[in-house]
């Protein structure tokens, strides 16, 4: 049953976020190609996700009635908004389904986190619930490796959408039957008291926002960083890959080193190394930036979701749920200045280098808030 749970939990995440969300990243080149996008209303677009994702997340973190049906809705919604996008010729269309799929998503991270920690801890397999979060990384990798091959075959963007959107299909269809339905999730018999931001919660918060800030420009602009430097390159291709790989990694190193240190000191290192990605994809010359770039972002990109959330239950465990929506939350707050930042930065400079290094200076201060735990 733990093991049914972990891989339904590990699926829907694959689809909702590694793909559902994220497949725009390989997309933006040829969204741009087919004319319609530019890199600044790509922008546009994608801070209509991280508005959706910041709304689902609200939503989720406070929600009592209806939440298997969200967690339903949220990962249905991620397949059929997809293969819609198929059908979407412009920016502000595709902003539209940007934001659905950005507040689907945000249920579906939450919720579906929420309901396999809860399961996968009352069938005695807690340890599973980090495997999960490789689901996101894996959907990266797997959208990423298929558009090399549609990049490859010259298919423009419409035809990509459907590809993805039918992929995700199959995926979901494999464990449909395993969500969980009406009145299956654990709902506690006595309410806990309110939750009191202590000093750690309120660092480890802020924390996870500038972490949602920082990352958020190489996860969305890696694929056309490359493809502008690089144009015409098949390795640039596989950039968008080596993120997702990167990120499944480091959830497996983070799995092997559970035992090596207090998990907020993990924390720290998780985001340090993002850092040095960000500034290493905007300073290094040549191929080598950006795959390092890829590698220290992806490979961090998870281990701090994960970490935040394993962290955050050490804190409040009597919260789990409305701690990890309210740390979601503040992530999506932080993506959110992300588009701000590189429209700021390419209207001033036309690149996105002097936002990479706010970025990088973010995550920076990030790891500092919570190296240290307060008695």
């Amino acid at each position: 049953m733990a093991l049914r749970v972990a891989i339904s939990a590990f699926l829907s995440l694959v689809v909702a976020m590694g793909i559902g969300r994220f497949a725009f990243t390989p997309q933006i080149p040829l969204m741009i190609n087919d004319q319609q996008l530019t890199l600044t209303s790509a922008s546009l677009v994608a801070a209509c996700n991280y508005l959706g994702y910041l709304c689902g997340s609200f939503d989720a973190m406070r929600a009592r009635r209806y939440v298997e049906l969200r967690l339903q809705i949220g990962i249905w919604a991620a397949v059929i908004l997809t293969l819609l996008s198929a059908w979407v010729t412009t920016a502000e269309w595709h902003g539209v389904l940007r934001f659905l799929i950005g507040w689907a998503s945000g249920w579906a991270m939450v919720l579906v986190a929420a309901w396999s920690n809860e399961q996968l801890f009352h069938h005695g397999r807690p340890g599973l619930s980090a495997a999960v979060f490789a689901g996101p990384g894996t959907g990266i990798f797997i959208s990423g490796m298929l558009a090399v091959v549609l990049h490859s075959l010259g298919v423009n963007a419409a035809v990509a959408w459907q590809a993805y959107g039918l992929l995700s299909l199959i995926l979901i269809a494999l464990i449909a039957r395993n969500l969980p339905r009406s009145g299956q999730m654990h709902r506690p018999e006595t309410v806990p008291e309110p939750l009191v931001l202590n000093a750690n919660l309120k660092r480890l918060v802020l924390s996870y926002s500038l972490a949602g800030c920082g990352y958020i420009l190489p996860a969305t602009f890696l694929s056309q960083m490359a493809t502008t430097r690089f144009p015409g390159s098949l390795f640039a291709q596989f950039i968008w890959p080596i993120f997702g790989g990167a990120a499944v990694t480091g959830i497996v190193l983070g799995i092997i080193t559970r035992h090596w240190s207090s998990s907020h000191i993990r924390l720290a290192w998780a985001l340090w190394a993002q850092a040095f990605g960000v500034f290493a994809a905007s300073i290094l010359p040549g191929m080598s930036g950006l795959v390092l770039g890829a590698v220290l972002v992806g490979g961090g990109f998870l281990c701090v979701v994960q970490l935040s959330l394993l962290y955050g239950r050490e804190l409040a465990p009597e919260h789990t749920r409305y701690l990890a929506g309210l740390l979601t939350t503040g992530y999506a707050i932080g993506q959110l200045l992300g588009p701000v930042l590189s429209s700021v930065s390419i209207r001033l400079t036309g690149g996105l280098e002097p936002a990479l290094s706010v970025a990088g200076l973010g995550l920076l201060l990030a790891g500092a808030l919570v190296w240290r735990r307060a008695t």
